[in-house]
């Protein structure tokens, strides 16, 4: 293992370099899994795998694996039911084990920050120094001031890591790539959107964390995971009527208006995403005290979330943003194995998973 070293803002955390070689992107999930294959052509990118597998909903809390065991074996299926033979993955981690901070410190080349980074970091990371790994990338200099720059800090406790690393190995899997969720992201949205000059929040909504990363043109300058997602709607449902997340999963996907009136789900649903607007807002509006006068004309959203027709209508009218569903598969050329309308469906379900994907071993 080598200490980690940024390049740029989507390698935050790379677990061993060697030569370029293809990668299996694996989104583990709180309730599900995700992998893709992605083939690097001269003509561009072409999917060569796609799949999903749900898990049940108390293997990973909060994050934290509970049961490694079960989890391996549920990704030694998952490979197994799409035929992938590729054994090298890249995944990605978030949430409360992650810190990403922008920070400004004195101006120096790369090598030297990299010398003096732990105690550049100390003042702002909340964790021991020496329980975490560090990951930085120079955004530029201070407008106002050339003699600093601003710094995207990256802290991941190793412990998490090393728990990541143990889960895949465990699956008889070769753990290559460590990412961040908020920078693979990025990296998809990098690969199908024309460059911007507004800003722009790329927002996931899984089902126990949303991430939100808000781009200056192409660098990260806001990356923030709160504890909410589409589990919140599950939960209120089942507190309503008494049933289990599994069945409080399939009554909300399902619109069953048998176990519970069609109003009274859609009150859940306002309740739970009106919570998520305020919760975006306020990262947002972190964003504006950061930067006076910059506005944010658009919203990128993924995940599961990014399904609810009744988020995006709140979210659009709580920022006075342009808000629209991501398309992972823009630029990225599909064969014939794939249904359209199966790929249609998934697709803000594959952002993250096809971020890690078009990473490679040997990545610099």
């Amino acid at each position: 293992m080598e200490q980690t070293q940024c390049q740029s803002h989507k390698e935050p955390i790379v677990i061993f370099r060697k030569k370029k070689q293809s990668i299996v992107g694996l989104d583990i999930g709180s309730r599900t899994l995700k992998l893709g294959e992605i083939e690097h052509e001269k003509q561009g990118y072409r999917l060569k795998k796609f799949g999903m597998l749900d898990i049940p909903a108390e293997l990973i809390e909060d994050g934290t694996i509970k049961e490694p065991t079960e989890i391996a074996r549920y990704i030694r299926q998952l490979f197994k039911m799409y035929k992938v033979k590729e054994k090298n993955v890249a995944i990605s981690i978030g949430g409360y084990s992650i810190i990403v901070k922008p920070i400004v410190v004195q101006s120096m080349p790369q090598d030297q920050l990299q010398e003096t980074i732990h105690f550049e970091a100390e003042q702002y990371i909340p964790f021991d120094i020496s329980d975490v790994n560090l990951d930085f990338q120079i955004l530029g200099e201070l407008e106002d001031n050339p003699n600093q720059m601003n710094v995207m800090l990256v802290a991941a406790k190793k412990e998490v890591i090393s728990e990541y690393e143990s889960l895949i190995q465990l699956a008889d899997l070769t753990p290559k790539v460590i990412d961040v969720d908020a920078f693979a992201l990025q990296n998809i949205y990098d690969v199908n959107y024309e460059p911007e000059n507004d800003n722009v929040a790329l927002i996931d909504v899984g089902a126990a964390k949303t991430t939100l990363n808000i781009l200056k043109g192409d660098l990260s300058v806001l990356v923030r995971d709160v504890s909410l997602g589409c589990g919140q709607i599950n939960q209120q449902i089942v507190s309503q009527i008494g049933c289990s997340l599994e069945e409080a999963e399939h009554l909300y996907h399902s619109g069953d208006s048998g176990a519970m009136a069609a109003k009274d789900l859609m009150e859940i649903v306002t309740a739970v995403v009106t919570d998520w607007c305020t919760e975006i807002r306020r990262a947002l509006d972190f964003f504006y005290s950061t930067y006076p006068g910059e506005t944010i004309r658009k919203i990128i959203l993924s995940g599961g979330g990014a399904n609810i027709k009744r988020f995006r209508d709140l979210l659009a009218e709580e920022t006075s943003s342009h808000v629209e569903i991501i398309n992972p598969f823009e630029n990225i050329s599909v064969g014939g194995d794939f249904d359209p309308l199966d790929l249609d469906r998934i697709a803000p379900q594959a952002a993250i998973c096809l971020g890690l994907a078009l990473r490679r071993v040997g990545d610099k």
